[in-house]
């Protein structure tokens, strides 16, 4: 196996005249081994850059290396790379076996008992044994997923390339194929690209993800890192499920003012805000409490606007004033606590929980820091 870098690596098209860059200056190392998930919403360039990785695109400025070797310009053929595409792309007209065992009779030598050998053994593996002789009109789609998969498998490849491949299945299918894929690649040990627009899929399934907006790389880093720290302010919104309350502040006097309260801050972060006046304070949903008294510390009266019981968890959407059209922010609370609409509650916006922004970069300015996760001793 073998590291993949991406260096400057730039994808423009030219429409008229007018260059459009789909990708620019991706700067990207994956280690051996490493699951890296591209995220970002439609449009960024995620599977551009996969398919320029795949040798399916040219590279317009830059170079892509596997291990020491560069593999911009060398055609698809010769990478040593298996992709897996969101249509599956199988052929109609083969068995499963047929499938499974075709890329290795057009592009290798290998004798056709040893092809007969991984390609069962790939498909005891990926849990399809006994559909080696149908055809993929009598597989359901999470089936036809697994063969698409130990097509690629079985070639043994350096890299696998993974183009949002759950996005046809359901919801329960897709949560089940998450953790199937996140097994088989460690036992694998295959250094891994996998594009999704699903934040969930980037934060459950990644040792790292690269967040990618408008052709631009935005920060790459663990997810807990993404999560907690934040490179800017798309990258805050980004990622989380509901996503980051933000709401514009002045910096005067020592505290943020808003339309609707003050929040006075602490010397340590007023230090990370010095020169800096226009900004946009971030609190995640989970991180606001509604247990406060309204006059604690950080403390706000609100009204309860809307309730979305979602089970385990309430989100509730709450107002500053009683004014139906002001900004309102997001509280995940507990399943199990009752919250009405219409009823005033205090809501506490912890200083060690908040994140700032410089409201015309977007750039962050503060981060809460990343708690080290705590370890617990085995009981022998």
């Amino acid at each position: 196996m073998a590291e993949l870098t991406l260096d400057g690596v730039t994808k423009w098209f030219d429409d008229g005249g007018d260059r459009i860059v789909a990708v620019d200056d991706a700067d990207v190392e994956i280690e051996d081994g490493e699951f890296l998930v591209l995220v970002g919403p439609s449009g960024c360039g995620k599977s551009t850059t996969l398919r320029m990785v795949a040798g399916l695109e040219t590279v317009s400025q830059g170079d892509i290396r596997l291990g020491d070797h560069s593999i911009t310009d060398e055609p698809p053929t010769t990478r040593d790379i298996a992709m897996v595409f969101q249509s599956y792309a199988l052929y109609p007209h083969m068995t499963v076996r047929e499938n499974m065992s075709f890329g290795l009779e057009e592009s290798t030598d290998m004798p056709d008992d040893e092809i007969r050998s991984r390609v069962a053994e790939t498909a005891e593996m990926m849990g399809i044994a006994d559909l080696l002789d149908r055809k993929p009109r009598e597989l359901s789609g999470g089936q036809q997923q697994r063969v698409a998969l130990g097509r690629a498998i079985v070639r043994d490849p350096e890299v696998f390339l993974m183009d949002e491949p759950l996005s046809n299945l359901d919801a329960k299918l897709r949560a089940q194929m998450r953790t199937e894929l996140q097994r088989i690649q460690e036992d694998l040990d295959v250094t891994t690209m996998y594009v999704t627009h699903d934040q969930t899929e980037a934060m459950t399934m990644g040792d790292r993800i690269a967040i990618l907006d408008d052709g631009r790389l935005q920060q790459v880093g663990t997810p807990l890192e993404c999560y907690h720290e934040p490179a800017n302010q798309f990258v805050a919104g980004f990622i989380g499920e509901p996503s980051m309350n933000f709401l514009d502040v002045e910096l005067a006097g020592g505290s943020l003012v808003g339309d609707a309260f003050e929040y006075p801050l602490s010397e340590e972060t007023l230090a990370d805000l010095e020169g800096h006046d226009s900004l946009v304070v971030g609190i995640r949903p989970e991180d606001i409490e509604l247990d406060g008294a309204a006059d604690a510390s950080h403390s706000y009266p609100t009204t309860v606007d809307v309730v979305e019981p979602m089970g385990n968890e309430n989100n509730v959407y709450l107002t500053f004033d009683d004014d139906a059209s002001a900004q309102t922010v997001v509280v995940t609370v507990s399943g199990m606590r009752k919250v009405d609409a219409g009823q005033q509650v205090a809501a506490r916006i912890p200083e060690e929980a908040i994140h700032v922004f410089d409201r015309e970069t977007g750039r962050a300015l503060h981060n809460r820091t990343l708690d080290r996760a705590e370890v617990t001793e085995p009981n022998v």
